[in-house]
C-alpha cells in the first residue's frame, strides 16, 4: 500500500498485532484498507504465528505498508515494535481478530482536531457471537477518575504517537490482558479524557481463547499489578475507589441472593410437582 502523498496531511498508521488469527486476520486488514480518511499507513507485526497464518499474511503483504515478523513476544512488545516503525501522528492499534467500519478514522480525527483534550479515541461496540448473535456494548470512557475503577475504552483504539512516546508505550511486562487498560491509565493519569464515538463503528469478535478470555481467568492478578503499579492515583483517589468497589460487592451480593432463591424456588417446584399432579387427580 502506498504511503499518503502529501506528507503535511496528518497520517493514521494503523498497526495490527497478529497471532496465529489465519481465519480473521484479512477482514481486520480490509477494515483498514476501506477507511474514508485518505491518509493511512497500515503496519502488520506478526508475532511468531504459525505457518498457516504466515501463508495468508503473504498474501496480504503487497497491500500494507509494512510486515514486522518476529518471535512470539506477547502483545504488548507486538504493538510497541509496530508503532516504534509508523510515521503516522495518529496511532490506530486494532486486534487481528476484530473490524472497524469505514468511516471510523475520518469521525475520530475530526474530534482530535477540535478537542485537545482528548487522548483516546474509540466508539460504540458491537460486540459478535460465534452463534452470529450480535449484542451492543458502549463504552463510558471519561477521565482517569472513571479508568481506576476499569478499562472504560476498547482495546483497539486511537491515540496521539507523541502521547504514547511520553508514557513509554504499552507495559511489555503485562502477557497476560489488561495491558490496553493499563495503558490507558498512563496516558488519562496528568490530565485528558477518553472520548467515545456513539455510532457502533468497532467490531469485537467473543471467542473462547481471546486474549480478554484468558485475562479473565487470572484477573486478580492483574488487577493486583494495576493498583500496586499505580498506587498513587488510587491514594489520591480513595475514598472514590472505595466507594466503587463497596457498590461492586453490594452489587455482586445481591445478584448471587436473586440466584439462589431462584434457584431454591426451581428445586422447591420441582419437588411439588409430582404432588400437585396426583392431587389433580383427587379433586
Amino acid at each position: 500500500m502506498p504511503e499518503a502523498k502529501n506528507q503535511n496531511k496528518l497520517l493514521v498508521s494503523v498497526v495490527i498485532p497478529c497471532f496465529n488469527d489465519a481465519d480473521y486476520i484479512e477482514q481486520s486488514v480490509t477494515s483498514a484498507l476501506r477507511q474514508t480518511y485518505p491518509h493511512i499507513e497500515i503496519i502488520l507485526v506478526d508475532d511468531g504465528s504459525n505457518e498457516k497464518t504466515k501463508n495468508v499474511l503473504r498474501t496480504i503483504e503487497p497491500k500494507i505498508t509494512k510486515l514486522i515478523t518476529q518471535e512470539n513476544q506477547g502483545q504488548s512488545t507486538a504493538r510497541n515494535e509496530g508503532i516504534k516503525a509508523t510515521k503516522g501522528q495518529y496511532i490506530l492499534v486494532l486486534d487481528s481478530d476484530d473490524y472497524f467500519e469505514p468511516t471510523f478514522c475520518e469521525k475520530a480525527m475530526l474530534l482530535f482536531e477540535q478537542d485537545d483534550s482528548i487522548k483516546i479515541i474509540t466508539s460504540n461496540v458491537m460486540r459478535l457471537f460465534p452463534n452470529g448473535e450480535k449484542e451492543l456494548f458502549k463504552p463510558c470512557g471519561g477521565t482517569i477518575k472513571n479508568f481506576i475503577k476499569f478499562n472504560c475504552a476498547t482495546g483497539s483504539a486511537m491515540f496521539k504517537k507523541s502521547d504514547w512516546q511520553s508514557v513509554g508505550g504499552y507495559d511489555e511486562a503485562m502477557r497476560q490482558g489488561f495491558e490496553d487498560w493499563e495503558f490507558y491509565i498512563r496516558l488519562v493519569k496528568e490530565g485528558g479524557k477518553a472520548c467515545i464515538i456513539q455510532e457502533p463503528l468497532f467490531n469485537y469478535r467473543i471467542r473462547e481463547r481471546s486474549t480478554t478470555t484468558r485475562a479473565n481467568k487470572i484477573k486478580y492478578d492483574l488487577l493486583k499489578y494495576i493498583y500496586n503499579k499505580h498506587k498513587d492515583i488510587y491514594v489520591d483517589n480513595f475514598e472514590l475507589f472505595v466507594d466503587y468497589m463497596l457498590h461492586k460487592i453490594k452489587s455482586e451480593e445481591f445478584g448471587k441472593k436473586m440466584k439462589t432463591q431462584r434457584l431454591e424456588y426451581r428445586i422447591g417446584n420441582a419437588v411439588l410437582k409430582p404432588f400437585r399432579y396426583i392431587k389433580s387427580f383427587m379433586n
